[in-house]
């Protein structure tokens, strides 16, 4: 119906995966590097894990991914890991064609194709050992080949513990130099607190590489639709800015649920005669498209930001909600993609403020307050040169062996980076900075003007476009020094790369060259959602600092 009204060749918002539509975000082709990495090179053997929310792409990068293997490489791709361990063990032997049983198995997975075909139901898996043994004998084989072989496992948070063991013990299968089989498990955010229980330890210390994709922010989500509209033959782009706000606002960025809003939102813009979609549009859009079952529905589901939050975190908030707490994780890790090990969830203030309750208290709070920014200093006991600067005109510089940074982040890079730092809100016309103290899955915990308040994480995102601000100690002149090529500077870069497991060469720091030291540090930045480019810059300075002395943002409740 609304196709020609909108210049449209096809339907852009389709929810069906078309390989014309797909659109890689920069975290998304980070995402896409960081797998390719591990299986060229990074991995040697060992797990490579991928996590991110309901809708965000991984399924679409694990299908980029098989038609970008390198050459010579074997991969069995496991969509169903609803399995008992047997009946795994059994399909990864039909993804590889090896005759198990026998009875010859499905074709296997060709690098630079992703076709898959239809498969007959499998009758009852033989004994696992002759599996196992057929299955090393298939990567010996590959090995003096000078093949690789990869196992692809998609929805990996549906594996049992029994099956994550026999996944385990696959990455024994090994020579004197290095594993044959590189495993990637792609899953949900829970497959990472799966992997952090005690029993699975073993596994866990096996993961070389870990990329959490997060959801699109506000450029990328504009950038999203026009791919889209774009590729369905628009010749203009039929989103006022505002309605692109409020897709991003009500979408919370995720790729699937944009789909979901601005199909709808084409519906009623044709409805209306409209040639320009409006926010006003989007969010009708929103609370017909997202809104919950009608036995489950309440004024406050009916909230905008609350049907989008529901939608976007899933179970996780559903759980919050009832109990007013939600897991914490207690691992210590050396992922510098989860949020950080012992964050508080907020449970003794009230009930977390809606976008309209957010926007009066910021509105009502003092721009010109030092509270926060005291708050911060004090935390990093930091000299009277540094407490005596206003947030607003922090230089690069405040003091000697400080540090002060305004730039632009998510908030699971914030919680990744583990460090106290202040937030710029705005709600026209007010202005002011918030501490960032706390976050889970549903809520953030935030201070302003000296109060303690739990937000909504998509409320925030009403009034935060990303901006923070960070203070820090570091070596004077360190960038310069780096730069050219300083041996000190070079040895601080390695040691903190070494912390952050991102190089796993095995050889003695002063004995990885400049080549394999930039190597590492551009991983390192793919990592962290920076600019991969093997400079020190301010924001690659600061998070290399995250685990050195100082405080932490995983104790600022404590």
């Amino acid at each position: 119906m609304y196709l020609e009204y909108y210049g449209l060749e096809q339907a852009p918002f389709s929810i069906t995966p078309d390989p014309h539509y797909v659109f890689l975000s920069e975290h998304h082709r980070d995402a896409l590097a960081h797998l390719l990495y591990g299986i060229r090179q990074g991995g040697g053997g060992g797990f490579v894990q991928l996590t991110g929310e309901v809708g965000t792409g991984k399924t679409t990068l694990s299908r980029l991914l098989l038609n970008q293997l390198p050459a010579n490489t074997h991969a069995a791709l496991v969509l169903n890991p609803r399995l008992e361990p047997a009946e795994l063990l059994q399909t990864i032997c039909e993804e590889l064609r090896l005759p198990v049983g026998g009875k010859a198995s499905a074709p296997a997975v060709a690098a630079g194709t992703a076709k898959r075909k239809p498969r007959a139901a499998a009758p009852k898996p033989p004994g696992g050992k002759a599996m196992f043994d057929a299955l090393s004998a298939y990567l010996l084989e590959a090995y003096a080949k000078g093949d690789k072989v990869v196992l692809i496992i998609d929805e990996a948070q549906n594996l049992s513990t029994e099956a994550l063991e026999q996944v385990r013990l696959l990455t024994n299968l090994e020579t004197e130099t290095q594993k044959l089989l590189q495993i990637i498990l792609i899953g949900q955010p829970e497959l990472r607190e799966t992997l952090a229980r005690p029993e699975l330890r073993q596994l866990a210390q096996r993961i070389t590489a870990r990329y959490h994709l997060r959801p699109l922010d506000e450029a990328g989500t504009a950038a999203y639709l026009r791919h889209r509209l774009n590729t369905a033959g628009a010749d203009r782009f039929p989103f006022s800015a505002d309605a692109v706000r409020r897709v991003y606002q009500r979408s919370g960025g995720v790729p699937r649920l944009i789909n979901v809003i601005a199909e709808r939102a084409l519906l009623g813009g044709y409805a209306h005669d409209l040639l320009t979609i409006d926010a006003k549009t989007v969010d009708r859009a929103a609370n017909e498209a997202l809104a919950p079952s009608a036995h489950a529905e309440t004024e406050r589901d009916r909230k905008p930001l609350f049907i989008a939050a529901a939608l976007i975190v899933g179970v996780a908030a559903i759980a919050f909600a009832l109990s007013g707490a939600a897991p914490t994780d207690t691992s210590v890790s050396d992922d510098a993609i989860s949020t950080p090990a012992q964050v508080e969830t907020p449970t003794t203030v009230s009930p977390a403020l809606d976008g309209d309750a957010l926007l009066q208290r910021v509105r009502a709070s003092s721009p010109t307050s030092p509270r926060e920014w005291q708050t911060l200093v004090a935390a990093w006991k930091a000299p009277a040169a540094v407490r005596a600067i206003a947030p607003d005109a922090c230089p690069p510089l405040p003091a000697s062996g400080w540090r002060c940074l305004r730039s632009r982040a998510s908030l699971d890079q914030l919680l990744r980076f583990d460090r106290p730092v202040l937030l710029r809100l705005r709600a026209e016309p007010q202005v002011v900075w918030a501490s960032l103290l706390a976050a889970d899955a549903a809520r953030v915990r935030i201070s302003l003007d000296g109060a303690k308040l739990d937000v909504d994480r998509v409320a925030l995102a009403a009034v935060w476009s990303g901006e923070y601000l960070a203070i820090w100690n570091a070596p004077d002149a360190l960038e310069s020094a780096f730069a050219t090529g300083d041996a000190a500077a070079s040895e601080w870069v390695r040691q903190r790369l070494r912390t952050a497991n991102l190089d796993t060469s095995g050889t003695d720091a002063s004995a990885v060259g400049n080549t394999d030291l930039s190597i590492a540090l551009r991983a390192f930045q793919a990592r962290h959602g920076l600019r991969s480019d093997a400079i020190l810059g301010p924001e690659t300075l600061f998070v290399l600092s995250a685990d050195a002395t100082g405080p932490h943002l995983s104790a600022a409740e404590e």
